[in-house]
């Protein structure tokens, strides 16, 4: 007779993880299974424990946290099924008012049973680095705006403004910093520091902007940031951004999948016949968003190639050239008609960047799965891997080639070819 499976949730911690279980077919509340030192060496003990005490699957999971993703490849290692879970997804009744570790595991236990958990994809080591890199440069962009803020705020609160509402951080304004005398010496070495925080904390931003870029060129994900670099708006420090962020493509099936994974898609509350829509739902990755948002005020020009453009453009696919070219003449042109029906200004830049996000994706199908011709109109099909979610291979999803590698704009007025459409076209009806 076969044994059930089992599931075992852990809440982990830096020294501990709290384990319970539950097995399928079973009702009610998981067996708390006791507590074990979170180390290599208490976790293959563990495993070995349950594989002794029933011959049937085990099933891990825990929630993704600042422990990282050491414990999914330590049991991935001993070849066991782990889940990491997405915290933000997962259920929770709103009466109960008890939480300890306890509770936690046998919690992600049952749902773990019922299937209602969310997973977060687990990157592998070198992906993971690259993206710790891309958060070190966020941290230190971040760092230059909060001690130019504190100088600014400085300097406001004693009537010291910049003349003729020139551009701050110049060198007419770094001049003028240098020339500010306060007859009170305390005052005199605030500002010192001040300016010199502000001069250490740009040579640092600069010094890991290096660090990054020396990087990129050895990234296994340096041909998407390449290709991404060909949309308007983006150069290779945002492209290694949203790449960072993205990942594997195939684990958004649709465009829509990857605006709402960025949390660029609207928020809703309805009930009955009342409908309503709020602002976005922010939800996912903020450095990524952030960047989509930064190219999409770009657009308000006119459609164009800039001069140090060209020079990128050359060297991506044709395929990648159609829709980066498809994109800049679609989103310039909703830019100005929306601003032309007196939409608000971030309202019309949200909507851009989350049309962008439809092309990124599109560029990001193309780059993993790139046509076996330079025809998109060829018959045959490619392959875009389904899921990936928590880092195990699955069955491969059989796409059209032109759907998937050119999926956009059929809808948009240019060949079905060129565009990255119909599918971003259904989430981003104004």
């Amino acid at each position: 007779m076969d044994q059930p499976t089992r599931f075992v949730g852990m809440d982990v911690h830096k020294a501990t993880i709290v384990v319970a279980v539950a097995a399928a077919g079973e009702t009610g509340k998981a067996t708390h299974y006791g507590s074990i030192p979170n180390t290599p060496a208490a976790l293959e003990k563990l495993v070995k424990r349950l594989r002794q005490a029933g011959s049937g699957p085990l099933k891990f999971c825990y929630e993704a946290g600042p422990c990282g993703y050491g414990l999914h490849r330590a049991l991935t290692k001993l070849e066991e099924d782990c889940m990491v879970v997405a915290p933000s997804m997962i259920p929770r009744k709103s009466g109960d008012r008890q939480k300890n570790d306890k509770r936690d595991a046998a919690s992600l236990a049952v749902l773990h049973r019922a299937g209602l958990l969310t997973a977060v994809w687990v990157p592998d080591p070198a992906h993971e680095a690259m993206r710790d890199l891309v958060r070190a440069r966020l941290a230190a962009v971040r760092a230059v705006r909060a001690a130019r803020q504190q100088l600014s705020a400085f300097l406001l609160r004693h009537e010291r403004i910049f003349p003729n509402d020139g551009h701050p951080w110049t060198k007419a304004h770094r001049s003028w910093l240098a020339d500010q005398r306060f007859q009170q010496p305390a005052q005199q070495i605030v500002l010192e520091e001040s300016i010199e925080a502000v001069r250490l904390a740009e040579q640092r931003r600069d010094r890991v902007e290096g660090y990054l870029r020396a990087q990129i060129p050895t990234w296994s994900l340096f041909p998407l940031v390449r290709n991404l670099c060909a949309l308007r708006g983006v150069d290779v420090i945002a492209g290694a951004g949203i790449a960072a962020a993205l990942g594997d493509p195939a684990r958004f099936a649709t465009a829509p999948d990857f605006m709402a994974y960025l949390g660029l898609v609207p928020s809703e509350h309805s009930s009955g016949q009342r409908r309503r829509i709020g602002a976005i739902t922010k939800a996912g990755d903020i450095h990524a968003r952030t960047m989509l948002i930064e190219a999409a005020h770009s657009y308000r020009l006119p459609a164009r190639i800039a001069r140090r453009k060209l020079k990128v453009v050359d060297t991506v696919p044709d395929a990648v050239r159609e829709i980066a070219w498809k994109a800049q003449t679609r989103l310039c042109q909703r830019y100005r008609q929306m601003m032309a029906r007196d939409k608000l200004k971030q309202v019309v830049v949200t909507a851009v960047a989350r049309e962008l996000a439809g092309f990124v994706w599109a560029i990001a199908c193309i780059t993993s799965d790139p046509p076996a011709t330079t025809s998109a109109t060829t018959a045959g099909t490619e392959e875009v891997c389904a899921g990936g979610s928590t880092g195990r291979s699955r069955a491969p999803l059989r796409v059209p080639l032109e759907s998937a590698s050119l999926r956009a704009g059929a809808t948009c007025g240019l060949p079905a070819q060129t565009g990255a459409g119909a599918l971003i076209e259904e989430s981003v009806a104004a």
